[in-house]
């Protein structure tokens, strides 16, 4: 009985009960835990026809060995325990987000003149700091809106060392500095500043900060010192206008956290944005695999993300269907102790906030993969032109190079997300035959190439993986004469050839049903042209390197008493021609394999004028 006959027979004779199962691998390992509504039901899903799974549960259903089960007395109780036994086993195919947030401070610098900046550690340099804050977001920003609404420098210079050694910088002149290099602001002045802005970050800023400097400002008035009540007045007014910046919400929901999901090839962003008293606060976000189910998902991701932090708002916002959400918000009622609700907007301030947060998790998934937009773009207008369901992530190209059939190889170039991949690239010497033949010589590549894949095992990189695209420097022909090789193999790989017009420049893609032409507006052409003058540049290099090997070889095995090994093992030991050409025969004669008589016939071939 095979293992997925053996695990769906186990499967079938569980309950029709809520409960948790924990999938485990040959080692004993829960690499999966979930939790069901009836275990028979989900658990048996697992290990029936693996057609209808994704690669991701395919592989996790490959790697089981057994599972075990926890009857629970309702669906509610299986949540929480899922939730507790994720957290304690961290099960490799569960979606599990990394809090590596750490701890931010506010650093001030000891001296007449201190300086207020933001730090990821505290340091043993005697200055002072304020935390810990768990965001680095909120500390950044807070600081950056101190120094801007106490006019504090922002420019690194050090004083009193720099005052008068330069004109104020443009901060100055746009009321964002009061500028100390001027000389025309006292040590108290400044002093005075760095200490409201230090009130301003301890009481949070915003309301309760501007009750409190219209206080100092009436006082000061009455007191006619109207210097300072003027300064007061207008970092009032620069609190006020800092504040109308921030993306503020409908009263309703002055608390949320905002979270949205983009998929984007084998991976995913879920980025979420938080907000309290009306402003943001922090911005985070996560790389992960590509989910099967974007309701389960986020599912997932929320339970995930709140069994890592203690601060729950009444409000959640997400920009699809969260799976199981009533028995999720009941969860994290209970977690924070107060009612909490998840909602999916459809109009209104909402909806321009989860579309401001998934620009935010596209944005962070093209930088997490080393995308750029054009890139991104090229692709998806390559896929279009191809009739691809996707976006190809992982395109590989092959050309063959050779000097009147004789050197011949080839070379395969790899492009991960439309960028050169290579450490992927792959050279071959053509082995099955002598004689030019570029069809037989594609065919010899591509069987082995793909066969190395099959056989599994150590593949190395390049190797390890299928493509989303094969392109061929060829035209129909080279298509024809692939395409029944990947057939045999069961493989089902989209196959093309790239054209070249009389000038050597890319003209069209071909397959079996004709060419699509493509002109210099495609960014799909841009593409498609770097990738086959990539491959051709590959191929023809190493062909030049074997060739010239091949040559030297050649030169070596003419002379007498020099066969293919002796010349191998001194190009081995010289490294070049020039150099054996400029050794000498006890030199020569050193080199493994070879004796004096051998040596002195190599000296003489270089030689010739010389008496040896």
């Amino acid at each position: 009985m095979s293992d997925l006959a053996r695990l769906r027979k186990k499967a079938m004779k569980l309950p029709l009960l809520p409960g948790v199962y924990l999938m485990k691998n040959s080692q004993g390992q829960i690499i999966y835990v979930g939790k069901a509504k009836a275990l028979k039901n989900r658990v048996s899903q697992y290990f029936g026809s693996q057609n209808n799974h994704s690669l991701k549960v395919r592989k996790m259903v490959e790697n089981v060995d057994d599972f075990d089960f926890i009857v629970t007395d309702s669906e509610f109780e299986a949540l929480v325990l899922e939730c507790s036994l994720i957290k304690l086993h961290t099960p490799k195919y569960n979606i599990l987000l990394k809090d590596d947030k750490g701890y931010h401070y506010i650093k001030v610098t000891k001296g007449d003149w201190p300086v207020i900046s933001a730090a990821k550690q505290v340091l043993d340099d005697g200055a002072d700091y304020i935390g810990p804050y768990t965001s680095s977001f909120a500390v950044s920003n807070s600081v950056d809106e101190a120094l801007k609404i106490f006019k504090l420098p922002q420019c690194g210079k050090v004083f009193p060392r720099d005052i008068g050694k330069g004109r104020p910088c443009l901060n100055y002149h746009i009321s964002q500095c009061c500028a100390p290099c001027s000389g025309k602001v006292s040590c108290k002045e400044y002093n005075d500043a760095v200490n409201d802005a230090l009130k301003f970050l301890k009481n949070g800023g915003g309301s309760d900060t501007v009750k409190r400097m219209e206080t100092e400002m009436q006082e000061a008035a009455e007191a006619l010192d109207f210097e300072r009540a003027a300064k007061l007045r207008d970092r009032i007014a620069s609190i006020k206008k800092m504040t109308e910046k921030q993306k503020v919400m409908a009263n309703i929901h002055r608390e949320q956290d905002v979270f949205a999901v983009v998929c984007e090839r084998e991976k995913a962003c879920m980025s979420v944005l938080r907000f309290t008293g009306g402003r943001l606060f922090d911005s985070e976000h996560f790389i992960i695999d590509r989910p099967e189910d974007l309701a389960d998902a986020r599912r997932e991701l929320l339970q995930s993300f709140y069994s890592m932090r203690t601060n729950i708002p009444k409000n959640i916002v997400v920009d699809g269907d969260v799976e199981d959400s009533e028995l999720l918000c009941e969860w994290l009622s209970e977690t924070s102790g107060h009612k909490v609700t998840i909602t999916v907007p459809l109009r209104g301030e909402q909806v321009q906030l989860v579309e401001m947060c998934r620009k935010n998790a596209s944005e962070n998934l093209f930088q997490s993969m080393g995308r750029k937009n054009r890139d991104s773009a090229a692709l998806k207008e390559l896929a279009e032109l191809l009739g691809l369901q996707s976006p190809p992530d992982y395109i590989e190209a092959y050309d063959i190079s050779h000097f009147a059939g004789s050197d011949n190889v080839a070379g395969m170039v790899v492009f991960k997300d439309g960028v050169p991949y290579r450490s992927a690239y792959k050279r071959f010497a053509i082995k099955g035959f002598e004689g030019q033949n570029d069809y037989k010589s594609m065919r010899e590549v591509i069987s082995r190439r793909f066969q190395r894949y099959l056989d599994g095992g150590d593949r190395g990189k390049g190797f390890d993986k299928l493509p989303d695209l094969i392109l061929l420097d060829g035209g129909l022909g080279q298509v024809n004469a692939v395409k029944p090789v990947l057939q045999e193999m069961g493989l089902d790989i989209p196959l093309y050839g790239m054209v070249k017009d009389s000038r050597h420049r890319t003209r069209a893609i071909s397959s079996s049903g004709g060419e699509l032409e493509l002109n210099a507006k495609h960014q799909a052409f841009v593409l498609v042209t770097k990738i086959q003058d990539e491959v051709h540049r590959f191929a023809i290099t190493y062909h030049r390197t074997k060739h010239k090997k091949s040559t030297v070889s050649t030169t070596l095995t003419s002379i007498e008493g020099i066969g293919e090994a002796r010349a191998k093992a001194l190009l081995r030991h010289f490294k070049t021609m020039t150099a054996i050409r400029g050794a000498e025969v006890g030199e020569i004669a050193g080199v493994k394999g070879m004796n004096e008589k051998a040596a002195r016939a190599v000296y003489a071939a270089f030689h010739p004028d010389d008496e040896t």
